[in-house]
């Protein structure tokens, strides 16, 4: 930068590129696509860390300028180094006390890999390590020669085994390392990406040991743009149901490859908290309070739509894949019938029962409805804790024994799927009966489209049914 140009930038809080950012915001003007390197945009946080900070700059049509201040004025001067940098920019912060962690090796790697380890431009630190390497014997190293021996018969042993005549020290060394080498594979084609690079990136920021079930890659486009990779875990973690409905930080959220945060509140609804991924958009604003950019409009276009692929991933998956998906989440998707009601008919897709005719594994509920009789015209279900207390219950073995046409019923086991069956519908002009209590007469309701307890039938001691 020329020296006006330091004075304009950086002299001011009104003329930093953080104030002239928000500013256009709120005049509604349209904002460059790309932020990113534009030099004082959120300068001043630096100050946080900083009692003084020094920026030095060179352009090509002013000689070199030194801006300093320490929050409260500044000063611009030349440099009485002179032309050191050639052209650019350097930075130098001097570090208040209760801020010198910012100086430790760790803590910058940490700072990076967690905010910028996709960000475009290389970030490079000055790093030390340890090596080990190869360093000539003095003298006084030589090993001394053991009783009864003489130095020409360690000598002669020394030539015979022609060892070298140097040993291995280990050195610190100092090198520039790059810390965001990361390459954000959502930039990627999916067709380009192999499946190990998705299960090595999963491991990466989800800090999960195993493979994930299940992932779907995808960018979105219209009234907001943004990519992003959803995965589905294998296992279920010990406290999914302990602290269920609290904020989760599975879903990181990026704008232009800038990590923003993880705890934005009901980026995914609670029965999907399961669900790890990355968002980026170039719509979101940028260098904005995370307060306001959770109350974005955009935000909540980009959750509808990550719970809608969200969804399809589960619904593509193989029967075997899915059996071992509801043997984990199931709890979450009948959660999701009671709580979602824009997505419910795609949740009760996804639901799995057992069957009074399926031995060999749960059924779905369009699964069921093929197999129907031809007459049968409800969908019966019947609560219990066990298959066995099920099939052993006396109101259905005189269901069956007076009319066989109706064989064919749900088996639900627990207590969450019969708070579940209030909140579905009807199923392809199908109602959901339930077959339990002392009632015996099973009616049709009057209102299909809610639930019906015949708990509200008087008792009867026929057992029929009426259509």
């Amino acid at each position: 930068m020329t020296r006006e140009d330091l004075v304009k930038n950086l002299g001011t809080i009104a003329k930093s590129g953080t104030s002239e950012f928000l500013a256009k915001m709120e005049e509604g003007e349209t904002m460059s696509s790309d932020l990113i390197g534009q030099f004082g945009v959120g300068f001043y946080s630096s100050f946080l860390v900083a009692d003084t900070v020094v920026v030095s700059s060179k352009h090509n049509d002013d000689e070199q300028y030194i801006w300093e201040s320490d929050a409260s004025s500044f000063t611009v001067s030349k440099d009485p180094r002179g032309d050191t940098l050639g052209r650019g920019t350097q930075i130098s912060l001097f570090m208040k006390e209760e801020a010198y962690d910012f100086l430790e090796e760790h803590t910058i790697k940490d700072l990076v890999k967690k905010y910028s380890q996709f960000i475009n431009f290389p970030i490079h630190l000055w790093t030390s390590k340890t090596e080990q390497v190869e360093e000539p014997i003095e003298e006084e190293d030589k090993p001394e020669p053991k009783e009864g021996e003489t130095d020409d018969d360690v000598k002669v042993e020394d030539e015979d085994d022609e060892k070298p005549n140097v040993k291995m020290v280990d050195k610190t060394v100092y090198d520039w390392e790059v810390m965001n080498d990361n390459k954000p594979i959502w930039l990627r084609a999916p067709k380009e990406v192999e499946q190990e690079d998705y299960n090595q990136f999963y491991k990466s920021f989800s800090k999960d040991t195993e493979e994930p079930m299940a992932h779907v890659h995808f960018s979105a486009e219209g009234e907001v743009t943004f990519r992003s990779i959803l995965y589905v875990p294998k296992s279920a973690p010990h406290d999914l149901y302990q602290d269920y409905g609290k904020t989760t930080d599975n879903i990181k959220m990026y704008v232009k490859r800038v990590f923003i945060t993880d705890d934005f509140e009901e980026m995914m609804p609670k029965y999907l908290s399961f669900i790890k991924g990355v968002v980026d958009s170039d719509d979101l604003p940028l260098n904005v309070s995370r307060e306001t950019l959770q109350q974005n409009k955009l935000l909540r276009v980009i959750k509808k739509k990550l719970v809608r692929k969200a969804l399809d991933m589960l619904k593509k998956m193989t029967d075997e894949d899915y059996a071992k998906f509801y043997k984990e989440f199931g709890t979450n998707i009948k959660l999701g019938v009671m709580e979602d009601h824009s997505n419910r008919n795609r949740l009760a897709k996804l639901l799995r029962w057992q069957s009074s005719n399926s031995d060999d594994g749960p059924t779905s509920l369009t699964s069921y409805m093929e197999r129907m009789k031809e007459k049968q015209e409800h969908i019966y279900f019947m609560t219990g804790t066990s298959r066995v207390e099920c099939e052993r219950s006396p109101f259905v073995e005189k269901l069956l024994k007076k009319d066989t046409k109706f064989s064919t019923w749900l088996i639900l086991l627990m207590s969450t799927p019969s708070r579940t069956c209030p909140n579905l519908r009807e199923r392809s002009s199908r109602t959901l009966l339930k077959k339990t209590s002392t009632s015996r007469n099973l009616t049709k309701p009057k209102k299909p489209w809610k639930f019906w307890d015949e708990n509200s039938i008087p008792f009867s001691t026929d057992l029929k049914i009426r259509s």
